[in-house]
């Protein structure tokens, strides 16, 4: 099986660059829906579905290869050589922006710029490092999606999207959650909040932008604070959108600072 058919992969836009679009947790590539018709005129837009998640393919998944970050790194990867892809923009959502940082470091010649939506290279606060959550959040956070993984996507799909005067945004991201391979979603999860990836930061050496959002539960604004200062020559920008998702709840404002951006 190739990666292109593993990860439902669709390429479309006039362009030649190409724009590799990563979703977040319990997302898939529909989430970029706002987002991609601002760059199709000019670039080349990629999108793919992380393996358990919209309509990838699930038939090579097993928890001993996807154990870390590292092998979702390894997928964005595939994808790109497969389909020849240099010179790439990438923009990753939530834990992909840890993926994309991993990636890039790996292939740094593959890759021109970075950008990280409402990244976290660690959740769990650690000495004088504040990630946000305490250890005894994560295990609580973990059992829950363990035990009840609907109800755990119901009841934090609309904490984590905020906006609550647009109920429907996290009604959109529960429906997401709930489609979800449920297995690997729990994997995943626990991969993800479990993840510490801050030796990582120092190793960028790709062009790379922040997108930090305001009242932002996942990834709160130290968070991001901390990865400007450790990934070299980065460049932070924090939003007034309102909570972790704001290729739905802002799509202009996203736009906007990835254009601005790209510019340079």
């Amino acid at each position: 099986m190739t990666a292109i058919q593993k990860h439902n992969v669709n390429v479309f836009g006039k362009g030649v660059k190409p724009i590799l679009f990563a979703h977040g947790y319990g997302c898939d590539q529909k989430m970029w829906r706002f987002i991609t018709p601002a760059f199709e005129n000019e670039y080349k837009i990629v999108l793919f579905d992380h393996i358990g998640f919209g309509k990838s393919d699930t038939s090579t998944y097993s928890i001993s290869k996807y154990h870390s970050l590292s092998a979702y790194a390894d997928d964005v990867l595939a994808i790109c050589e497969e389909l020849d892809l240099h010179d790439v923009i990438f923009i990753g959502h939530s834990v992909s922006a840890m993926i994309g940082v991993l990636a890039a470091n790996k292939q740094p010649e593959r890759f021109s710029k970075l950008v990280l939506i409402g990244p976290s290279p660690c959740y769990v606060n650690d000495g004088n490092y504040t990630g946000g959550f305490t250890e005894e959040n994560i295990k609580g956070l973990i059992d829950s999606l363990e035990s009840d993984y609907l109800n755990w996507s119901n009841t934090m799909a609309p904490v984590i999207m905020g906006n609550p005067e647009k109920p429907e945004l996290g009604q959109e991201l529960a429906k997401s959650f709930c489609s979800s391979n449920i297995d690997i979603a729990k994997d995943f999860a626990r991969i993800t909040f479990l993840s510490d990836n801050r030796a990582d930061l120092q190793k960028v050496t790709t062009d790379t932008l922040i997108l930090q959002c305001s009242e932002d539960v996942i990834a709160p604004e130290v968070v991001g604070q901390y990865v400007h200062q450790q990934i070299p020559g980065s460049r932070l920008v924090k939003m007034e959108a309102v909570g972790h998702c704001p290729n739905l709840s802002a799509p202009d404002e996203t736009i906007t600072a990835i254009k601005e951006f790209l510019k340079v």
